[in-house]
């Protein structure tokens, strides 16, 4: 049966909720299918067909997603939102119609649903301390959509929960002692000896960052098998729109939840299946720049403010650190447009300046895009999603595809973080 969900703020950006129709996502089983149809896929294109991955060097051997039951659609958003916040704005109305066109997302998923709010009503009144509240919901929901997603990541990875020796989780949306590293290790059956670390509140970036700390210990724990998860939702940040704060709606119109694992390893064994190479990493942040990207905790929830020189700050210091991670490859002959390219979207402006600043083929960012379109901003996740689509791609152009890619996120600091990565 249909369901009026609401979306919340979340990372860079300020979320604002969000109704709408819904429909109830794949659920463990469905998931466990899928992953197993990627693994026979990948065996039809046979290990002849493959590159070889350098010795010692950290590969991706398995991705998995995960998202709320709730699915909010774009078309019907304006209409079924301000119905269930009762605002009768136009001019509320008018900016929001006009957000949701411009963000180019079509779906997004989401914890909020009707039933929630008729359970926390104070949750859409402005000024109600409620902190305590949202952590109840976004808590147990954010472990349990990465925990989805792990199971899913695993069974495509082949090898049993007993196998993984590190956990890096990743979230910008809960918070409490124990974090919920222990809650996902425990309820995935991880080893009591499984070691674990957890990255909190860096935003959009906060993806590529557990990466590059899964890196790290894979290349340096010979053996040792990473589960990286990311799991984020917009709940901390939810409240009706205000006139005083633009950013709700642009929150509204953009952000979703959701939730990523992959499994990072070196040196792959004969039953793994390698698809990605992280050949280096690379974080900077700009000086000065602590207020562009603004986040505070109150009573009333998480809230953010962007400054509007934020793209352009990007744009005006994207090649060179792309330039600087390209030149890692010790190949001077290649260009921007010989990568693949997996770009954290935060929003259209930012693609659309990247591509502009940097000269690429549209096609370059195309699955930026598509997963901006399937899923919204879902902050530290959104690279991830990107990525599986930049898989399928390569799997279908084989060795004849692009070898080298980049992947890229930007968030609060503002920081730059990059990997080069090598196709497999």
């Amino acid at each position: 049966m249909p369901f009026f969900l609401f979306s919340v703020v979340f990372t860079i950006h300020e979320l604002k909720g969000q109704p709408l129709i819904l429909c109830i996502f794949l659920h463990c089983d469905l998931k466990k299918m899928l992953a197993s149809s990627r693994v026979e896929k990948q065996k039809e294109f046979g290990k002849s067909t493959k590159r070889i991955a350098y010795q010692g060097k950290a590969t991706l051997l398995a991705l998995g997603k995960a998202f709320p039951s709730n699915v909010v659609s774009q078309e019907n958003l304006v209409e079924d939102y301000l119905r269930e916040i009762k605002c009768d704005d136009l001019s509320i109305k008018d900016k929001l119609q006009h957000l949701c066109k411009s963000t180019t997302v079509k779906t997004r998923y989401t914890v909020m649903s009707r039933e929630t709010l008729q359970k926390y009503p104070e949750l859409a009144t402005e000024g109600s301390p409620t902190i305590k509240q949202r952590l109840e919901i976004a808590n147990e929901a954010v472990v349990q959509m990465a925990y989805e997603a792990s199971l899913v990541c695993i069974k495509e990875w082949g090898r049993t929960v007993e196998d993984i020796t590190h956990l890096v989780y990743v979230s910008s949306s809960e918070f409490r002692l124990p974090g919920g590293d222990l809650y996902l290790s425990t309820q995935l059956g991880l080893r009591n000896e499984v070691q674990r670390v957890m990255l909190y509140f860096l935003g959009c970036y906060g993806g590529l960052s557990g990466l590059r700390v899964a890196k790290d210990i894979a290349e340096n724990n010979p053996g040792s098998r990473v589960l990286l998860t990311t799991s984020e939702t917009t709940v901390l940040g939810f409240r009706p729109p205000n006139k005083a704060r633009p950013y709700d709606l642009v929150g509204a119109a953009l952000f979703g939840d959701g939730a990523a694992a992959l499994i990072i390893g070196a040196d792959p064994r004969e039953s793994e299946s390698p698809f990605m190479e992280l050949h280096c990493a690379l974080q900077q942040f700009l000086p000065q720049t602590q207020g562009v990207i603004d986040g505070r905790l109150s009573e009333e929830g998480i809230s953010f403010k962007l400054g509007r020189d934020l793209p352009q700050k990007i744009e005006d210091n994207v090649e060179e650190f792309c330039k600087k991670l390209v030149a890692k490859a010790g190949s001077g002959s290649l260009e921007l447009n010989d990568l693949f390219w997996a770009v954290h979207p935060g929003g259209p402006a930012i693609l659309s300046g990247l591509e502009t600043k940097l000269k690429l083929k549209p096609e370059k960012l195309e699955c930026s895009r598509r997963a901006l379109m399937d899923y919204g901003n879902v902050s530290s996740n959104t690279i991830f999603y990107i990525m599986d689509k930049v898989r399928d791609e390569l799997e279908k152009k084989g060795t004849e595809g692009e070898e080298w890619g980049l992947g890229l996120a930007f968030g609060p600091g503002i920081t730059f973080e990059g990997f080069l990565m090598r196709s497999l």
